[in-house]
């Protein structure tokens, strides 16, 4: 997975990286195909935003679904939690749609007796 992180009127902290690849490396377990994410990461100057000011935008792009989930906080990294568990809702989501429960009913189920 191709994880392309990008600020805009911010400066980023030195482990936000590091978080950001573990976080979204977990997103994984699903079987959803997920060939890259994009991280905007957006900070307000105006102070009247005060606990939104911080935006962080998830967008995915391959050969599988499109999603994108926002997140707005106090500060970078608790934007980006957000903005996670609302991808990670999306792909369970289409992780249980794809899924086949394969249930046959009895009449096309064939005995091996017969």
């Amino acid at each position: 997975m191709d994880i392309v992180i990008h600020a805009r009127n911010s400066q980023l902290a030195e482990d936000f990286r590091d978080i950001v690849h573990e976080k979204l490396r977990s997103l994984d377990r699903f079987s959803v195909v997920v060939d890259g994410i994009k991280v905007e990461v957006m900070h307000e100057p105006n102070p009247r935003f005060g606990k939104t000011a911080h935006t962080v935008t998830l967008t995915t792009n391959g050969s599988g679904p499109f999603l994108r989930a926002e997140g707005k906080a106090f500060n970078d990294l608790a934007a980006f939690d957000e903005a996670v568990t609302s991808l990670e809702l999306q792909l369970r989501k289409a992780h249980e749609r794809a899924k086949d429960y394969g249930h046959d009913s009895l009449r096309t189920k064939n005995v091996v007796g017969e």
